[in-house]
């Protein structure tokens, strides 16, 4: 379990690192929650659109497709989520930035 889950945060943060400007702040974070753990990377991106937010969790699902890369990092992150009972969500604002949870039960 471990693995996977070290596996779908350094997905969350090489994300971060790819589509935040040089000097950008990225923040990872973690917290306890009443029913388990959140794990959360914050980046000063372009934001994602609220109609693509379900998009990039599908496979092959980009928005940028000026960005390196195949689509399936997002979606090996929601695997890796369900698989462990848990799940990934994204909070974004165009301009602003995104920020990615991943929400997993105690258990």
């Amino acid at each position: 379990m471990r693995q996977r889950v070290t596996q779908a945060t350094l997905q969350l943060a090489a994300n971060a690192v790819k589509f935040s400007a040089p000097g950008a702040v990225i923040t990872v974070g973690s917290r306890v929650v009443e029913d388990g753990v959140e794990l959360s990377v914050r980046e000063e991106g372009p934001g994602i659109g609220e109609a693509d937010r379900e998009r990039i969790f599908e496979r092959f699902g980009r928005v940028d497709s000026s960005k390196a890369g195949a689509g399936l990092g997002l979606p090996i992150v929601a695997a890796i989520a369900q698989a462990h009972g848990g799940e990934v969500r994204c909070d974004s604002e165009l301009g602003k930035g995104s920020t990615f949870t991943l929400q997993l039960p105690r258990s």
